[in-house]
């Protein structure tokens, strides 16, 4: 068994190296590692010897690239033995995450020359970290105590230590990590290995497998981070109560109601027996993951976090020349990406992106413009490569929806048991191939009985008892040969089967005719009822009422509705608490959006306010509108009346949408909504002319 020891560069580098195919030259590893090219070639130096006694050579081909070559059976233990070895030094972000690890398992002081000595640093290093770790610890609740003679250790509340382990798998772990089966935890990275055991892998897998067994049709109403995250935060709880760290009886977990019965489904089928408070905490946290959201946008972004995406896209638009704000999906994607994001960053949490290389490869210059968009856009943060290589994704993806296929491919996945294999290629799926719409996860036994008029592919990650072309098996990571398949079997297989008949009769193999009729009679009387009773009201205010606090009442009345006028002053402070969590000002408009889901809506509705004096929007009178569109829902409206409201809701982002509310009339302004809604539709049916 040969020894490595390999500093954390090093290793980086011998692991783009092992995992590349291809040739890979050394400006594009200094790229992803963050270092100069002339470092890369001096490490190499020292590389080559390490790879020699593994039984790998290191090629470097002028012109091309660096790539290694050596038998299977030669890499495999090779990739073993590095990550079995503990490198010989982490990076700062690597550091921290480990020194949060070690002080969050461990309800007792650790020695300062401890911490250093585990990760090969001196103390003072360390006392830096601890510096810069302080201000995030405190957000979370929890207390950094350091003193001389005492040690280091991290003191609060139960809760908010497991708070804290959550956010940081949330933050770190990739989908891969913690759905992933590795058979040999020797090649997972030393902090990962980290993570991964603070959030119990197997209490994770376990977990899942329960949850998707329990309740699918409760699991099927979360979104899949929303579930990802509900797992984790559930799996931390169990490895912490398994290590003896319980919640403290008397604390506070809040007061979230109890469904006791599905509760003790999940602690029996788990097994488990837990005290009182770890059943209040258990319930808090699956009350937390199914809590509808209150609001009817379907981005839940501040208006800064709008408005620097919204730049961002006309600034890539206007040098690349593509239609980039017509495409809402691109706006979405980044507003629900950026936020936590930049959070991130603020919270000096690392951001790692394995994908780096072949981003800037593929997309170099559009790299470039996001890079000097980001840099002229956002001044209050030092925003990474990394994370710009993500955003960069969400620009690629966009620009592959201008060259889709003939149509949308609805696409089913398959696997053997929950949601893991599934996931991970449903990840690759979207990031690959996003012109293919993924429309659930599915069981074969679930999928066997879909109706074939509801997908067009079925993708399986296991062999099926199906023909050649009805399906397609694919490995969870897919690969760029199995991305190449995918594309082929589409066009050469899949398409050919949609296309429409020669029989005079139109059917287009899709649903059929009666299936969206029916569809277009659902989404039809949603819209019909909501434009029905929408108008638009010109008022007059005086300058020293101009505040939305004290014209609510008066909005809400103009409504003209039984179950708003009873309960005008509760929808009244809803609307507030709503508005107080951020400004709802379209960018470098006078128009705002006020919205809530409440109980005491019976319907959907949807009215515009003209005044002649714009309102305040917020306390300190930094934003302020003239228009107000107020959108009001039922606590749990349906799903056709919930889409049909965030489908306009998403259409504020687009410029044509606040022309028409700034200027038309009640008649213009429903017409105009309506032909948007139309061409939604359209697209929501693949509906063709």
């Amino acid at each position: 068994m040969i020894s490595i020891k390999a500093s954390t560069r090093q290793r980086r580098i011998i692991e783009l190296l092992l995992d590349r195919k291809q040739e890979i030259t050394a400006a594009d590893i200094a790229a992803i590692v963050g270092t100069s090219t002339r470092t890369i070639h001096r490490e190499l130096l020292e590389i080559e010897p390490m790879l020699e006694a593994g039984g790998i050579k290191l090629h470097k081909i002028a012109g091309l690239g660096i790539k290694v070559e050596a038998d299977p059976e030669s890499l495999a233990s090779f990739k073993a033995e590095i990550n079995r070895n503990d490198p010989l030094e982490y990076s700062a972000d690597e550091r921290k995450i480990l020194i949060l690890c070690r002080l969050l398992d461990h309800d007792e002081p650790v020695k300062l020359f401890a911490l250093a000595a585990g990760l090969r640093v001196t103390m003072p290093t360390v006392t830096h970290d601890l510096d810069e770790l302080e201000e995030m610890i405190a957000k979370q609740g929890l207390i950094l105590v350091r003193r001389r003679g005492y040690g280091v250790e991290i003191t609060g509340p139960e809760t908010a230590k497991r708070s804290l382990i959550s956010l940081l798998a949330h933050n770190y772990l990739d989908d891969s990590d913690v759905f992933g089966q590795f058979k040999d935890q020797t090649v997972v990275h030393p902090v990962t290995a980290e993570l991964l055991r603070m959030v119990g892998k197997a209490s994770f897998m376990k977990l899942e497998q329960a949850l998707w067994e329990l309740n699918d049709e409760w699991r099927s109403t979360l979104s899949e981070s929303a579930y990802t995250r509900l797992l984790i935060k559930l799996s931390v709880a169990l490895t912490r109560i398994g290590r003896g760290y319980l919640i403290a009886s008397g604390s506070d977990i809040g007061d979230a109601p109890r469904d006791d019965r599905f509760l003790n489904r999940l602690l029996a089928a788990l097994m488990l027996q837990l005290p009182e408070e770890e059943k209040q905490y258990f319930a808090s946290l699956i009350a937390q993951a199914e809590e509808p959201d209150d609001a009817l946008l379907i981005y839940q972004g501040d208006m800064p976090v709008i408005e620097t995406v919204t730049l961002l896209i006309r600034y890539v638009q206007e040098r690349i020349h593509m239609p980039l704000l017509q495409d809402r999906s691109l706006a979405e994607g980044l507003i629900q990406h950026i936020k936590p994001a930049f959070q991130r960053i603020r919270d000096g949490i690392a951001i790692r992106n394995p994908m780096l290389v072949p981003i800037k490869k593929d997309y170099g210059r559009l790299f470039s413009i996001v890079r000097q968009g980001v840099n002229e856009l956002v001044h209050h943060l030092e925003v990474p490569d990394e994370e710009i290589g993500y955003i960069v994704m969400h620009f690629g993806a966009a620009l592959e929806r201008l060259k889709q296929f003939p149509r949308k491919i609805r696409a089913v996945l398959v696997c053997t048991s929950g949601i893991g294999s599934s996931k991970l290629l449903a990840v690759r799926i979207a990031k690959e191939l996003p012109q293919i719409e993924l429309i659930g996860h599915y069981s074969w036994y679930e999928a066997a009985r879909l109706p074939s008029s509801q997908y067009d592919l079925i993708v399986s990650t296991v062999d099926l008892p199906l023909e050649p072309d009805q399906y397609i098996k694919l490995s969870p990571l897919l690969t760029r040969e199995e991305t190449s398949k995918l594309r082929s079997h589409i066009e050469g297989t899949t398409l050919k089967k949609l296309a429409p008949a020669d029989n005079g009769e139109g059917d287009t193999g899709e649903q059929t005719p009666l299936d969206r009729l029916m569809l277009l009679q659902l989404y039809s009387a949603e819209i019909l009822r909501l434009l029905d009773g929408f108008r638009v009201h010109d008022l007059t205010v005086k300058r020293d009422e101009t505040k939305l606090e004290s014209l609510l009442p008066e909005m809400i009345a103009l409504l003209g509705r039984q179950d708003t006028s009873e309960n005008g002053d509760k929808i009244a402070a809803q609307l507030l608490a709503r508005e107080r969590q951020g400004s709802l000002v379209i960018p470098d408009t006078e128009l705002a959006l006020i919205h809530t889901r409440s109980e005491w809506i019976r319907d959907p509705l949807l009215a515009l306010y003209r005044y002649n004096e714009p309102l305040l929007m917020s306390e300190d009178g930094s934003s302020a509108a003239r228009q107000i569109l107020m959108m009001l829902g039922p606590l749990n409206p349906g799903k056709y009346a919930l889409e049909i409201l965030s489908e306009i809701s998403a259409m504020l982002l687009l410029p044509d949408t606040v022309e028409a509310l700034t200027s038309g009339d009640t008649s213009s302004i429903k017409a105009f909504i309506s032909h948007k809604l139309e061409l939604y539709i359209k697209t929501k049916l693949d509906w063709r002319d």
